[in-house]
């Protein structure tokens, strides 16, 4: 592979437009359609002065991009992290748009992120950078505008910060600015657990679809947070074996599985998996490649690409994170037969209960956990078919059957708007 296309397949935001365009092209759009998809319709780079604790001013870069507000305000989380780039927020905010497409929630794609490291920050200078970004958003956020979440290194406390700065700017307690609060600051019951859950909800209807076990399945699920740790813990209540699971130091594995209440509550404890009893220490390269059913990619961008892809052995993949699966990869797993549910499907979860934490703020009305997991369930299976259907239907995979399910109902959106000049 030459330096050039090891760059291109590293690109979030060329990935994205890479799938774009095979569906743009499959649903035979008009190029002026295609053009307008292709673009973000609006993106804000502020700097972000910050007094640090010893007294010194530190002024970090931070994003903003709205893809697509034509559904509905734009919708997606803020990350922190040393690695943000504008290519990877764009990208983010683009599989945004076509996510909540595909599980026909009226909003449209945005994200945000710092570039920062908030390990080597303390709470008092994250709550400080939170409020000062917060105040340099205030011209293109608000309830009906575009609502922020939480997303990598970033929590229901940052949220919390993010509301009251908002509120305090408007003069009114605005609960509905973002969602992933705090359940006493108008979060919704199940928020925490959601995007694990629908990532185990797709599980099991993959692996039903394809004709696997219903339980019993080797399962290795790449990242512990609440994506891939309780997603795991989920599928491992449908009946089926976690054999392997890792976060950001490593990877634990024990063939005959491990039992992932005790696995959270280690991590909880000691903030990482090493120690944990019972287990061999693995690296990440060696976890993707280990021989399952079910591989669970939880953690970032890119980490199945054309240089593993062909080590993979895993039947199924059930994308836990966003892009984790470049398009190179992608031809590579498909012919070997391997059935994946995209990230645009697959982790729809958490924004569709936010979608359900939104509507509850702004009706001040809310609702017992069992209706927020029935009522995602029903969206989530509903989604599964409409994705399944539409690759059949244009005889692709899974995923450009996701792209042309979401990426239609953008289309007709914007085709009734019509264009203003």
């Amino acid at each position: 592979m030459t330096a050039i296309h090891a760059s291109a397949e590293s690109n979030p935001y060329v990935q994205m437009t890479q799938r774009l365009d095979q569906a743009t092209g499959l649903l035979e759009l008009d190029p002026g359609m295609a053009a307008i998809l292709a673009e973000p319709a609006h993106e804000l780079s502020v700097s972000i002065p910050v007094q640090m604790d010893n007294g010194t001013v530190r002024v970090f870069t931070g994003y903003r991009v709205q893809h697509s507000i034509a559904r509905g305000p734009a919708k997606g989380g803020i990350r922190y992290a040393p690695d943000v780039s504008l290519d990877e927020v764009r990208a983010l905010a683009a599989w945004m748009t076509w996510k909540c497409a595909v599980v026909n929630v009226p909003f449209g794609g945005g994200k945000g992120g710092i570039i920062c490291d908030p390990r080597r920050m303390s709470s008092g200078e994250i709550e400080r950078l939170t409020r000062r970004y917060t105040a340099n958003l205030l011209d293109i956020i608000g309830p009906e505008r575009d609502v922020p979440a939480p997303d990598m290194n970033t929590n229901e406390q940052v949220m919390a910060w993010f509301m009251d700065t908002y509120s305090a700017h408007v003069r009114a307690t605005q609960t509905a600015i973002v969602t992933g609060k705090p359940v006493g600051l108008g979060g919704s019951l199940g928020r925490r657990e959601a995007t694990g859950l629908g990532v185990a909800i797709s599980a099991r209807e993959a692996l039903r679809h394809i004709g696997m076990p219903n339980s019993g399945c080797r399962v290795v699920v790449q990242g512990c947070g609440n994506v891939g740790g309780l997603g795991a813990q989920f599928i491992q209540e449908m009946g089926h074996k976690i054999i392997a699971i890792s976060d950001i130091y490593g990877a634990i594995h024990n063939e005959n599985g491990l039992d992932m209440p005790s696995v959270l509550a280690h991590l909880d404890e000691n903030r990482t998996l090493e120690g944990f009893p019972g287990a061999d220490r693995i690296d990440g390269k060696e976890l993707l490649e280990l021989d399952c059913d079910l591989l669970v990619p939880a953690a970032t961008e890119n980490q199945i690409t054309s240089e593993n892809a062909n080590q993979i052995k895993a039947k199924v993949i059930v994308e836990g994170a966003n892009g984790p699966t470049t398009a190179a990869a992608d031809k590579v797993l498909e012919d070997k037969g391997v059935f994946i549910v995209p990230d645009i499907l697959a982790n729809a979860g958490g924004v569709t209960v936010s979608y359900f934490e939104w509507v509850q703020d702004r009706m001040g009305y809310f609702w017992e956990k069992k209706d927020v997991f029935e009522r995602m369930e029903r969206i989530m299976v509903e989604a599964f078919q409409s994705v399944v259907e539409s690759a059949e239907r244009h005889k692709t995979s899974p995923r450009i059957g996701a792209y042309c399910v979401g990426v239609d109902r953008v289309a007709y959106c914007l085709k009734i708007r019509g264009l203003y000049a």
